[in-house]
């Protein structure tokens, strides 16, 4: 080694041991540094001063003295291993747990490094000023490393609280689905349940019965996408989480029922995330409260399966965008609906006599008004009004078959 070489070790080793002297005169202020730590986070991060007293005084004090301790027994020469990591772990943990933001944690961490530095620069003698860039050195790595730790530790625990939080909606979506008791279930996970839903059924476009029947890989992979979209989308139409659920059925959505007056933003919504996967259509049925959420739930499938197949737009349909198709493709449950479709006539008896003659006279207007003694044009305008009234124009072929049905169940009394 050259005599240049070995003098700048013998200088590297002398300003070694002046951080380390320094450090070491800085311990007896270690309780004093603590409470300036815990002062300046508490006046910088809100979050600080509204925990509880226990907490603040004790914990987060001890944590204080702990990292200030630790980083100056480190400049004195002492080894650091992962060990000494692991109370940073822990506290990180906690505080995920508590819901505090990551970026508020970290900040304490950088706020206990400016004061150990106000410290050290406050303690160096005059001969001691070149050691200052090596404390800082070491300052800079010693927080890095703890807020590496710090931040992994954090995510890892707000990851598994999420999964379980995920996996508490699913189990009690589930539940409500299947018709089973949903109380206990709400209350053990602290999820409100509402006293009715908006169920929707979820489909994409081109997909067949079932989640992914028919879809490759990157259809899952863009269906999965959308729905984390539709997800975080979802959360301003009730209180917490939506509840979401993808079995071997399809996708189920259940929404506190006075997401039903949102329609519209809710199609917006679901309209504006499909594009990755296709156009998404939703099924949408009201329940009555939380006892005929399966039933609300097939009636959403079924409105979503026949939305679909009639190649209807991205979109939320309900019973009456698509009630003859759903009356003549299924079960008689919809008997009252489709009874119903004419009941803003039932103030109006011309418009009722006017609808039955031109039916009864195959649609031929001139006949339809011969037998009611009026004019053509009388009848067209009491068609005109019956279409603005009911949304059915008897006048065109499905408006005809719904009216048909309507008037052919009112005289049974709705029943199919």
């Amino acid at each position: 080694m050259s005599q240049s070489a070995r003098e700048v070790v013998i200088e590297k080793d002398r300003v070694r041991q002046v951080a380390a002297d320094l450090a070491a005169r800085c311990e007896g202020q270690v309780n004093r540094l603590a409470r300036e730590l815990t002062q300046r986070r508490f006046a910088a991060i809100p979050d600080y001063a509204d925990l509880p007293a226990d907490m603040r005084d004790v914990e987060i004090a001890a944590t204080a003295r702990y990292a200030i301790r630790q980083f100056l027994r480190m400049a004195e020469g002492a080894p650091v291993d992962e060990d000494d990591l692991r109370l940073f772990r822990e506290r990180a943990a906690q505080r995920a747990e508590e819901g505090m933001p990551l970026a508020h944690l970290l900040a304490s961490y950088y706020i206990g490094a400016e004061v150990i530095w106000d410290a050290l620069v406050a303690e160096a003698r005059p001969g001691e000023l070149a050691a200052l860039p090596m404390l800082a050195r070491l300052q800079l790595r010693g927080t890095n490393r703890v807020v590496v730790a710090v931040t992994e530790a954090y995510q890892a625990e707000r990851a598994a609280i999420l999964d379980e939080r995920r996996e508490a909606v699913r189990e009690l979506a589930r539940a409500l689905l299947a018709g089973e008791p949903a109380r206990a279930t709400a209350d053990r996970f602290g999820i409100p349940l509402a006293d009715a839903y908006l169920v929707l059924h979820l489909r994409f476009a081109g997909a067949g019965d079932g989640p992914a029947a028919g879809a490759t890989a990157g259809a899952g992979i863009a269906e999965r996408r959308v729905l984390r979209r539709i997800r975080a989308g979802l959360e301003g139409f009730g209180e917490g989480a939506p509840l979401m659920l993808r079995d071997e059925r399809g996708v189920h959505v259940l929404l506190p029922s006075a997401a039903a007056a949102r329609l519209t933003d809710l199609e917006r919504l679901l309209t504006a995330a499909g594009t990755a996967a296709g156009p998404v259509i939703a099924g949408a049925a009201r329940s009555e409260g939380t006892a005929d959420v399966p039933d609300a739930s097939r009636r959403a499938a079924r409105i979503a399966g026949i939305a679909q197949a009639a190649g209807r737009p991205a979109g939320v349909y309900e019973l009456g965008d698509v009630l003859l198709d759903y009356h003549l493709t299924g079960p008689g449950d919809s008997g009252p609906a489709v009874a119903a479709a004419l009941a803003p006539l039932d103030a109006r008896p011309e418009l009722l006599d006017t609808l039955r003659a031109f039916l009864d006279a195959d649609m031929d207007r001139r006949r339809a008004a011969a037998a009611l003694a009026v004019h053509p044009n009388t009848v067209d305008n009491r068609l005109a009004r019956i279409a603005r009234l009911t949304g059915a124009d008897p006048r065109t072929t499905r408006g005809v078959l719904l009216c048909a049905s309507a008037l052919t169940l009112r005289g049974r009394g709705g029943r199919a």
